[in-house]
């Protein structure tokens, strides 16, 4: 296999792939091949982005890496391989929840001296996990009290509860594994550019692709409708490029020879041929990949939070232990201090809590990528939104017609109608549509149109000059004179809106004011998070002052920064954080990504952007705000439903502990009661938060 190094901490290395190396069909082989190998602890293989993360023994770095040299397809390609940990991670869980249950009633009907055995063989895995937490790492955690609470079962004989405890803290692993697995599953779906073949230019003629064939230097034909699939430079042609998947912005931009473009933007109009400079792993959509694969780790998550909670008792559990072996010098009562284990229910009901809560957010149609993120959302004070295809809709429309010198209205927006319906962008798109919805009829009276990419129409019209377009193309290009009177127009009703000017001969008849309108619930959002307790709601726009200001006062925001460039949110979002507050950062396009990612908590609509989607920690399904309050309710309510299991929990087997001391139940009831408990706790982890609202 080839690679480099594209990352190294002692113990971790990440390897970086020529793009197809692997598929995601072959990513679970690559990752149980590697696994295989003496001294690796885990292996991460990303597809999308041909990386290879690989967790080992520090001394076995050179064995490793020959390891990673020799897998060839020959090697991972292989269906038996698949199943060592392929699969949709759905089949995955039941499997091994199937294989566990089965094992586990297996070992009930072995001989009693066999199943000891087993139990016995069973445990050492426990023991070494717990020794190495105490003799290497130097910490008193969950592992410690687990090995002590499995090994003072199986010396005084009691090899039931040993092994019921041994599948509750295997089922409690199983689930967090699983969770995390299915997050990062959930995660890569949203990225994956869906382009199959490409148009090639090659010896005059255009030839179509494979996308997996093309090369750096390739010239691409993109036209338009379709998605350019690679970054690059244009080469040859125009086009009015949708930047939207990178930038949120509605408006299309022109590009011409000698600019660049990007994988994952959109030709509206116009045909360019587009130099390659970079595809694959290469692009900035995968550079922007890399740069948040590498931040996962640097997260804490709700799962930490209750091992941690889990591991600050487990001190007293041996305290209590010794306390009472040194007063009655019985070992049976010392060791219900150790039978009653705390961490089990912990470490089950919490990840439990938390996959109820992934599910039954997709029911509400939002896709929390984590635990982590769910705590985020449930401690947020701050919401702050990127105006352009979040809180609008990001689709122009005429918001008014303005006649002047002379000229009406409806003569206005049936001319430009007219002009524009030749160029379908997105526009003219909505001068057309505004004509039809004032069904005003025109008929063809113009002579050929002249188009200028991203500028304007010129035509005529019964002997006069008729354009429509830009201030500069009206005004500077073709010289039409603009009086005090219209500019004091222009500036008291057209400040909110992006204009198009149509003038008629030498004068300027009228202008057409375009908007990108609020979403339909776009209030009721803002007003719902205010009930939930968020208080400060912030406002952020690429757009002019007076533009965002009009946004704002519509959806009673009072705090907005206006002109901002994508660094600029990022680090408005960046000093917020940095202030302790927990921000929830809402937008859908690429240049929203740095503020997304610098956020408590990054959201993004399922319409938004790829890479935005990615950056996101929560992504909303559908296309609408709407599911964001239902994040916001899921998650406040699954920390609550944490936190009353941890009480239950505690108190519970606090209970238990002073029963079992007291000489009331024995060390087998004791045990019995406690995973009683746990199961409560995880039933009562799987009911959905929300269920009466459905």
């Amino acid at each position: 296999m080839e690679f480099v190094i594209a990352h190294e901490l002692p113990g971790r290395i990440r390897l970086r792939t020529p793009k197809g190396t692997f598929s995601k069909k072959n990513a679970p082989a690559v990752e149980a091949l590697l696994e295989s190998q003496r001294g690796v602890k885990r292996v991460r293989a990303a597809y999308l982005t041909g990386s290879i993360l690989i967790y080992f023994e520090a001394p076995q770095r050179e064995n490793v890496l020959s390891a990673a040299a020799l897998l060839t397809e020959d090697y991972y390609d292989d269906e038996k391989l698949e199943g060592l940990r392929g699969g949709a991670p759905q089949d995955s869980l039941k499997t091994s929840l199937v294989a566990m249950a089965a094992r586990f009633v297996f070992r009930l009907m072995l001989p009693s001296p066999l199943r000891k055995t087993v139990n016995i063989c069973r445990a050492s895995s426990f023991v070494r996990r717990g020794l190495h937490s105490l003799l290497v790492v130097r910490k008193l955690d969950v592992s410690v009290l687990d090995a002590s609470a499995i090994v003072s079962a199986i010396l005084r004989g009691d090899f039931v509860s040993a092994g019921i405890i041994m599948t509750l803290i295997s089922l409690g692993d199983l689930l967090e594994s699983w969770t995390q697995r299915k997050s990062k599953e959930d995660l890569a779906q949203s990225l994956a550019l869906r382009v199959d073949t490409v148009w090639v230019r090659r010896g005059g003629g255009d030839v179509e692709t494979a996308f997996a064939d093309l090369a750096v230097g390739d010239l691409v034909v993109v036209r338009a409708g379709s998605v350019i699939p690679v970054d690059g430079r244009v080469d040859e042609g125009e086009a009015v490029v949708n930047q939207s998947s990178m930038t949120g912005e509605p408006l299309g931009v022109v590009r011409k020879k000698g600019a660049s473009v990007y994988a994952g933007t959109a030709v509206e109009e116009g045909m360019i041929v587009v130099e390659t400079t970079a595809l694959g792993n290469s692009t900035r959509i995968s550079k922007i990949i890399e740069v948040v694969e590498e931040s996962e780790s640097r997260k804490a998550s709700v799962q930490g939070r209750a091992e941690h909670l889990a591991d600050s008792i487990v001190p007293f559990n041996f305290m209590l232990a010794g306390l009472i072996y040194l007063v009655t010098r019985n070992p049976v009562r010392a060791s219900s201090a150790l039978m009653v284990d705390y961490s089990c229910a912990i470490k089950l009901a919490t990840p439990l809590a938390i996959l109820a809560s992934m599910r039954e957010g997709i029911r509400r149609g939002v896709l929390i990528k984590g635990g982590k993120y769910i705590e985020a959302l449930s401690d947020a004070d701050t919401v702050v939104f990127d105006k352009t295809g979040t809180l609008t809709v990001a689709e122009p429309r005429v918001a008014k017609v303005i006649a002047l010198n002379g000229f009406r209205g409806e003569d206005v927006l049936r001319l430009s109608a007219c002009l524009e319906e030749h160029f379908p962008h997105s526009i003219a798109k909505a001068v057309v549509r505004r004509a039809e919805e004032d069904e005003l009829r025109h008929a063809e009276e113009h002579a050929d149109v002249e188009y200028a990419v991203a500028h304007g129409i010129a035509s005529s019209l019964r002997g006069e000059r008729v354009i429509i377009g830009s201030a500069h193309f009206v005004f500077e290009d073709e010289g039409i004179g603009l009086s005090e009177e219209d500019e004091k127009i222009i500036v008291e009703e057209c400040a909110h809106y992006s204009l198009l000017y149509l003038a008629v001969g030498a004068k300027l008849a009228g202008i057409i004011c375009i908007a990108d309108p609020l979403r339909g619930e776009a209030r009721e959002v803002v007003s719902a998070l205010r009930a939930e307790g968020l208080e400060h709601l912030v406002m952020l726009t690429g757009d002019s002052r007076r533009a965002a200001e009009n946004t704002a006062a519509q959806l009673g925001i009072s705090e907005l920064r206006s002109e901002m460039l994508p660094v600029d949110k990022a680090k408005y979002v960046r000093a917020l954080v940095e202030k302790r507050r927990v921000v929830i950062m809402v937008g859908d396009g690429v240049n929203d990504s740095p503020a997304l990612s610098a956020a408590s908590v990054g959201v993004s609509m399922r319409s938004g952007a790829d890479i935005a989607q990615e950056v996101a920690n929560v992504v909303l399904l559908e296309n609408g705000l709407g599911a964001l309050i239902d994040a916001r309710r899921i998650s406040r309510g699954t920390m609550r439903k944490i936190n009353r299991n941890y009480c239950f929990i505690v108190g519970t087997n606090t209970m238990l502990l002073l029963l079992g001391l007291g000489g009331f139940i024995s060390p087998a009831l004791s045990a019995l009661l406690h995973n009683l408990s746990t199961v409560g706790a995880s039933v009562y982890s799987l009911a959905p938060v929300l269920e009466g609202e459905m």
